[in-house]
Order: C-alpha cells, then sequence, then structure tokens
C-alpha cells in the first residue's frame, strides 16, 4: 500500500504539504513486477508512475527492432507524455530487477498538477526532455529499408509490393521508369533482372519468390512442431482472433496464411463503424495489431504457405501444406475468408496489374496521382477506396449496377462522398468491355437506364463487387453449399451429415473437432466485427470438443506439450 512515508523522500513530492501527500498516497496503487515482466507496452492506454523500487528498461521498436531510450530508477516519474498528449504509450517499460511502481490515474494526475505549481514545473520539464530523447532515436537510429526495384506494369512486381505492404515490411518502390526514383537506384541493379529486391543488409534477390523474400526478410514461413492443439487455416480478422485467443488461453496454435495476414480486410483502406474505434482504422492497421497480439500470446503465424488438404482420423486431423508438409493437430478453425469476384469479362485476367486492381490497398493511392480513376462496386468497400483515392486523383468515379446508391452502402459514406467535389457516383451502370494492349486504356460502360454504351478512357480501375469463397481443396472432406461456403451448426441436420450421437457445436462443420468462421461460413454476416466474434466464439467451442474428448477418454495421440484451458475456463477480458 502506498502511504505518505513512501512519498516523502521523493524529489517530486518533496514540496508538497501534508494534506498533499495524502491525496497522492490515497489515490495510487502500489504495483509489484517481477524482473522481465512488463509495466506498459507500446501502444497501450497509460497512467502516470513514480518508480519506488527496482529499475525499468525504457525501449521503443524502430523498424521492427527494440531500441533502448533510457533506463528508470527509483525516484524517476514517467507517464506523463501520452497522458498530456493523448495518446497511447509511445515506449515499453519492462523491469530489469524486481520493481515497485506507483500508479497514478490520469484524472487524480490532473488534478495533482493543478494543486502544485512545482509538481507541475517538474513534470514539464521531464516531458520536454523525453521528447527530446524520442527525436534523437529517430534521426540517429537507421530504419532498416528494403528497395523494390520494378515496373508498375511487371505482374511479379506487384505481387511483390503487395506481399510487402501487407506484411507490415518498410519498403520503398523505386519504379526505373520514373526519373524522380530512378536516380535512387544503386548503380548496377537496374541492368540486371526486374523486379529486383534490394534487402537491409544490401543483398540483391532477382525476381524472387514471394516466399524467398519473406524467408529473407525473417518471416516465419515454416510450422515449428510437428503437432498442434489447434490449426487455425487464414488469417484474416476472424483467423487473428482465433489465434488470439487460442494461444492466449493455453493452446498451442498453429495460423497458416498463404498471402498476408488481414486478409480481404486487410486491403480495406478505412473501416469506420469497428466498434471502439471512433475515428476509423485501415484494415491494415487492425490487421498488424491483431498479428502482434497473436504473436506476443505466442501463437505461430506461418505466411507464404496454402494448405492443400485437410485429413481427418480419428485421433486428430492432418493438415497438408503445399511442398507436402504435414502438421497433426487435435482440433482445426477454418477461417479462409473469401476472395473479390473476378470481372467475368474477356481478357480481364490479363489486365490485372496492369490497370486492373482487385481491393483497394491504401499503397495505390499515390499511383492514382492526377489520373481519371474508376472503381466497380456499390459497398462499403467501394466507398471508402474512392474517398482514399479522391485525395490524389483529378477524378473518381464509382460504377454501380443499382438504381440507388443507398441499397448497398452505409449513409455515412454516401454523405461523405457526396460533399467531394472530385467524385461521381454513376448509378445504373456496368463495365461490359476492357481495352488496351499490354495495359488498359479505356473502358465500356453500359448504361441500363437508357441502353446506350459509352467508351470512357482510363488506364486505372478498381474492381470491389463482392467476394466468393474459395475451397475447392477441401473436396468432400466437409460439407459445403452450392457455392462453397462451410455448413456448420443446424445447417448439417437437414443434411444427415453429422456422425455422432452428440449434437454439432455451432460453428461445428460435418466433421467433429473442425470449425468454420469468419465469411467462409455458410450465412455469415459480412463484416470484421462479425468475424472477429466468431474467431474468439471459435476457441471457446475447441476448448468444449477437447474437454468432451478428454472426458470420454479419447484423448489425441502424442499431443503437443501444452496445457489447454477447460471448456469452462472464463475468457480474458477483450
Amino acid at each position: 500500500m502506498i502511504t505518505p512515508e513512501c512519498l516523502r523522500g521523493l524529489p517530486l513530492f518533496a514540496e508538497l504539504d501534508d494534506t498533499l501527500l495524502h491525496a497522492a498516497a490515497l489515490d495510487a496503487a502500489d504495483v509489484h513486477l517481477n524482473e522481465g515482466e512488463y509495466l506498459i507496452r507500446e501502444g497501450d492506454s497509460v497512467a502516470f508512475f513514480v518508480l519506488l523500487e527496482g529499475e525499468l528498461a525504457v525501449t521503443k521498436e524502430v523498424g521492427g527492432v527494440p531500441q533502448s531510450v533510457d533506463t528508470y530508477r527509483p525516484g524517476d516519474s514517467f507517464g506523463e507524455l501520452p497522458l498530456l498528449l493523448g495518446t497511447p504509450a509511445t515506449v515499453n517499460l519492462m523491469a530489469l530487477t524486481p520493481a515497485r511502481v506507483m500508479r497514478v490515474e490520469g484524472p487524480d494526475f490532473m488534478a495533482l498538477l493543478g494543486r502544485s505549481e512545482l509538481m507541475a514545473a517538474t513534470v514539464m520539464a521531464n516531458m520536454t526532455r523525453r521528447v527530446g530523447n524520442l527525436q534523437r532515436l529517430a534521426l540517429e537510429t537507421p530504419t532498416p529499408v528494403t528497395f523494390l526495384i520494378g515496373s508498375p506494369d511487371n505482374l511479379h512486381c506487384f505481387r511483390l509490393r503487395d506481399f510487402l505492404s501487407r506484411n507490415q515490411v518498410v519498403f520503398r518502390w523505386l519504379d526505373p521508369g520514373a526519373p524522380a526514383l530512378a536516380c535512387d537506384i544503386p548503380a548496377g541493379v537496374e541492368g540486371g533482372a526486374l523486379p529486383a529486391v534490394i534487402l537491409p543488409d544490401g543483398e540483391v534477390l532477382r525476381r524472387p519468390h514471394v516466399r524467398e523474400v519473406a524467408r529473407r526478410l525473417g518471416l516465419q514461413v515454416d510450422p515449428a512442431l510437428e503437432r498442434y492443439d489447434v490449426v487455425i487455416v487464414g488469417g484474416g480478422p476472424a483467423g487473428l482472433a482465433a489465434a488470439v485467443y487460442g494461444a492466449s488461453e493455453g493452446l498451442c496454435t498453429l495460423l497458416v496464411e498463404r498471402h498476408a495476414p488481414g486478409g480481404q480486410a486487410g486491403t480495406s483502406s478505412r473501416i469506420e463503424n469497428y466498434l471502439g474505434f471512433p475515428t476509423g482504422l485501415s484494415g491494415g492497421e487492425l490487421s498488424a495489431r491483431a498479428l502482434r497480439q497473436a504473436r506476443r500470446f505466442g501463437a505461430e503465424v506461418v505466411t507464404t504457405r496454402e494448405v492443400t488438404a485437410l485429413e481427418p482420423g480419428p485421433d486428430g486431423h492432418t493438415v497438408v501444406l503445399d511442398g507436402g508438409t504435414r502438421v497433426h493437430t487435435r482440433s482445426v478453425v477454418l477461417a479462409l475468408g473469401v476472395e473479390w469476384r473476378t470481372l467475368p469479362l474477356p481478357h480481364a485476367q490479363r489486365f490485372v496489374g496492369r490497370g486492373v486492381w482487385y481491393g483497394a490497398a491504401r499503397t495505390e493511392a499515390p499511383g492514382t496521382r492526377s489520373k481519371d480513376v474508376y472503381l466497380i462496386g456499390g459497398g462499403n468497400s467501394a466507398g471508402q477506396a474512392a474517398l482514399l483515392f479522391s485525395n490524389y486523383a483529378r477524378r473518381v468515379s464509382i460504377l454501380i449496377r443499382a438504381d440507388r446508391v443507398e441499397k448497398g452502402m452505409s449513409q455515412y459514406l454516401i454523405d461523405q462522398l457526396r460533399a467531394k467535389p472530385n467524385v461521381r457516383i454513376c448509378l445504373c451502370c456496368e463495365v461490359t468491355a476492357l481495352h488496351g494492349d499490354s495495359h488498359l486504356q479505356a473502358l465500356t460502360v453500359h448504361h441500363s437506364d437508357t441502353g446506350q454504351d459509352e467508351v470512357v478512357e482510363t488506364d486505372t480501375l478498381f474492381v470491389l463487387i463482392g467476394a466468393d469463397a474459395r475451397t475447392d481443396w477441401l473436396g468432400g472432406v466437409v460439407l459445403r453449399d452450392e457455392r462453397g461456403y462451410v455448413c456448420s451448426g443446424l445447417d448439417l441436420a437437414p443434411q444427415g451429415a453429422w456422425p455422432l450421437d452428440r449434437d454439432p457445436f455451432p460453428l461445428e462443420t460435418s466433421v467433429p473437432g473442425v470449425f468454420v468462421a469468419g465469411d467462409v461460413r455458410r450465412g455469415s454476416v459480412k463484416r470484421v466485427a462479425s468475424s472477429v466474434g466468431e474467431g474468439s466464439m471459435s476457441i471457446a467451442l475447441v476448448h468444449q470438443f477437447l474437454a468432451l474428448r478428454d472426458q470420454s477418454g479419447q484423448k489425441t495421440a502424442e499431443s503437443p506439450p501444452s496445457t489447454p484451458a477447460s471448456a469452462d475456463r472464463t475468457n480474458p477480458a477483450d
């Protein structure tokens, strides 16, 4: 318990009278840390702290690498910077030794400052010093940067660019055809085969496979173990939520993602209606935070690997990855998500990456500068993309087949779009042809209300016309509907597809112990929040399934050395 005597000898409180000392002690929490334990991590909500005993290491991640900023010792106070600026924590604080910390919540801290001018002056001096430390760190610590050299018309270059950006790799793309950028290309690189990737250590990779780039950049591309409690297939919001809850609740957890964590939602330029983020955030930001969270709890996240088969067994299941890697697991969560629906037009595939883009990642926005950009789609994703591109493009035209934009888009987006002078919402419009040689040059737009066709010139078309389930690899293993969506729970009864005497769990597929979550589930609500909810719910059901098997004596042979939570284990707070 914090007492006035604990504070009386500290410089920060030296000039406070007994009344203020008692007030400060009364409002404070007494926090004890073990060696190696974190007080706060970068991005956490914060309070005001005073270190009473021990030492704390102050670090900040720069380019994914922790950098030392300072060391706090008894008597040091901290936390005022994010509190006064209204931001999350800007650094990590970890105990170097057993430590004791006084914690004062924000409102109580502000009340103390208002009652002591000397304390306020000391706190402001500390704040100024810490801002200077962060500035020096930013200027003096070189950020490792990966360079990508290639033409915007090169499909291989586009795939590498998409992979790097969606995996949160700091990189710079240099187009040899742009004089302002070509001058930054190292000598000798442009003359060889392109695209080329220059790693932070200077090594040049010519026309590399995405997996090779991932491995050389330190991303995990192979499972570390042969057996897991749960294998999650797909790294969208549902899969990431399942990984966070699975690992945090003691399950040995593996997530396999073939491209980049985030799935289709990761390409969204802005998500404004996700609970708890009143100003919105991009799909990439949400995915990056969830990925860090999953890894912090110990989940393995493997990228650039595709699951090619699922083999059910009496004592668990086998997940087969491309290349023949086999992983055994006690349970499976299918969180495959969906993929953007492609244009059903002749030669459409030829223009992908050469003027036609599926989805609308933020990294594509600078490429629309001063252009006439067209988008196909009437949903929220198309609306958010149009808002993003309107900040760069000369004009953005949204082509919608429906006669009312309100049929597919939220009102808040419609209002924002109508307030943009360079955005057009074109109703009753459908693209019927693409024109161009090696690159898109024009579109044929059919106006269903007049029956007229119009040819418009553009070299940039973003397609956001819904999505489809890609589950052919599941074959006849689990029950799917005619569109490839995976059936679960009550959907199984009419099909007579459930093999056990007990009822299936709500998200359980026709194979006991195999669950489905998110957009790929038949009847799912296509929203990020619902996918996150189903992903976390799937882990609760995995616990119940494993507990039921253990109770019936059907334990999985040679299960991994972990301690799965019981079915009635209380979930941690979100």
